[in-house]
């Protein structure tokens, strides 16, 4: 008996699917954990892909409408930014104006000077390009403003890359913002909200970079001063902390484009003192509260006072100039400045008159009112236009809307993941949102605009990012439930592709027919 054969229902049982094979990006994955080199290839090919597709999008045709934009900012930025660099404040110009500088004779302005409310720092930035490109076409005004898009778009990834820990992820949270329609119209006209958005997230990188740093030294710092089993009373008060400085700066430059960078520094400062005092607590500091108020003070005499530094430094010209407007208001500079500002703050707050394309910030998430900046329309014959319903030049500042419908959705997601799982990334995601966007919701009279969102933008894609990862699925997942959750996020991603090709012509002044514009009006208050 004991040779007889094994009975069937001994054997192992066969399965019941074949084998899932590995998918094609498990075999990439593996096939680069094999070969440093192509590892180190993928992380600069990847991310380097996608830079030229944000230039590309960004810089085509970048002057295709010859115009200041008059219905919305530009056509006061680009003169103020001519007269900054000429004058070194914001000057008046004559009735007619924008005609005579769209001709090419820009130098109407007169000296007297033209109160503004906004800080100078974004029209010295539009400036500087005018400066080296001249200010005959739109390349002039507007190419410093695609580069910091451009530029944005390489700081999202490098953010996504220290959040994620995967190449792959911030390649593609560089993608859905490279392709992005607000993105790209938000980069392509002389707005100051890029320049803001790149200063932002410049702050945001330098402020993970000092986490990097941080956590580790007070975890390391608190366990060399254990006596024993008895915890220490007090933590390490840190001052060597040069990245803390850095975004102080950078937020700083932010506040010196628009004041609304203001509430990104008391947001990121607030996150700060409450990283920190999470890390004493973790590393087992006594009196950890106290010693986070004591490590609050030192953290904002490091961040604050170089932001104010930076922003008073952005007034130099008109500091340094005695034309400028209530530039001799006060007994010193500094005060006539301040007599300024309480000027600019009463205007700014009585900014309440109707506009066709406001939209109040509770719409925003809806989408429900997009900005229209530009818009030509040629009959069929004028300018060589075959269509009959005629021709039309858009920028609509419109983004994807799968991206960003999906965004929103990734935001409510990921405040549950931090209910859930208490991670830091997660806290930091949120606060980008919370303080870009929770702001405009007490300013409801305010007249304000969608295309203000692509500051929330970059927040809204790591968002995202971290949802479409969720859905790929963990390493340590079966193989079936890794290539279903790639092929989802591979399908989303090849639609988002196609709506952004789709939206493209809308938003860069290409011109086209008017009934294919048309098509691109889901809803009426999208017209």
């Amino acid at each position: 008996m004991t040779d007889a054969p094994r009975l069937e229902a001994d054997q192992p049982a066969a399965p019941l699917l074949p084998p899932v094979r590995p998918s094609l990006y498990d075999r990439f994955a593996r096939r680069l954990s094999e070969d440093a080199r192509a590892r180190r290839l993928y992380r600069w090919l990847g991310p380097a892909i996608v830079l030229v597709i944000a230039a590309v999008l960004r810089l085509w045709n970048l002057a295709a409408a010859h115009d200041l934009m008059n219905q919305f900012d530009e056509t006061y930025y680009v003169k103020d930014a001519w007269t900054l660099l000429n004058l070194g404040y914001e000057a008046s110009w004559p009735a007619g104006a924008n005609e005579s500088f769209l001709s090419g004779d820009v130098n109407v302005f007169t000296t007297d000077p033209s109160f503004v409310v906004h800080p100078p720092l974004g029209k010295w930035i539009i400036a500087l390009g005018m400066a080296v490109l001249g200010p005959d076409s739109g390349w002039g005004w507007r190419i410093t403003t695609a580069l910091l898009g451009i530029a944005s778009v390489l700081l999202l990834m490098l953010i996504a890359k220290r959040l994620t820990r995967s190449t792959t992820f911030a390649v593609v949270a560089g993608l859905l913002m490279a392709v992005d329609g607000l993105a790209i119209s938000m980069s392509r006209i002389a707005l100051l909200d890029t320049s803001l958005m790149f200063f932002v997230l410049l702050a945001v990188l330098f402020v993970l970079r000092d986490r990097e740093r941080t956590m580790t030294r007070i975890a390391q710092t608190v366990a060399a001063r254990y006596d024993g089993d008895t915890p220490p009373s007090w933590g390490p008060v840190l001052w060597n902390r040069p990245w803390i400085i850095a975004a102080g700066a950078a937020l700083g430059a932010a506040s010196a484009v628009k004041w609304s960078g203001a509430w990104v520094l008391a947001g990121l400062g607030v996150y700060l003192v409450v990283t920190d005092a999470l890390a004493r607590r973790r590393a087992g500091v006594l009196f950890w509260p106290t010693d986070a108020v004591r490590q609050g003070l030192a953290t904002f005499v490091l961040f604050v006072p170089v932001a104010l530094v930076v922003y008073v430094a952005s007034w130099s010209g008109w500091l340094f100039s005695s034309g400028g407007y209530d530039r001799q208001a006060g007994s010193n500079p500094l005060q006539s400045l301040w007599i300024y500002h309480v000027a600019m703050y009463k205007s700014t707050a009585g900014i309440t008159s109707g506009h066709s394309y406001a939209s109040p910030a509770w719409q925003w998430p809806l989408l429900w009112r997009p900005t229209g900046v530009y818009y030509h329309h040629d009959a069929l014959g004028v300018n060589g236009c075959t269509a009959p319903s005629g021709c039309v030049d858009v920028i609509s500042t419109m983004p994807n809307p799968l991206i960003w419908y999906a965004g929103v959705a990734a935001v409510l997601y990921l405040a549950y993941r931090f209910v859930v799982a208490r991670d830091w990334r997660y806290a930091l995601v949120l606060t980008g949102v919370a303080v870009t966007y929770v702001p405009w919701l007490f300013l409801p009279e305010r007249t304000i605009f969608q295309f203000y969102t692509v500051l929330i933008l970059p927040f809204m894609l790591l968002a995202l990012t971290f949802a479409l990862k969720d859905i790929a699925g963990p390493p340590s997942a079966d193989s079936y439930r890794r290539l279903t959750g790639q092929r989802l996020v591979l399908v989303f991603l090849v639609v988002a592709l196609a709506l952004s090709a789709f939206w493209y012509p809308i938003i860069s002044a290409m011109t086209v027919p008017y009934d294919f514009w048309h098509l691109h009006m889901w809803i009426t208050s999208w017209v």
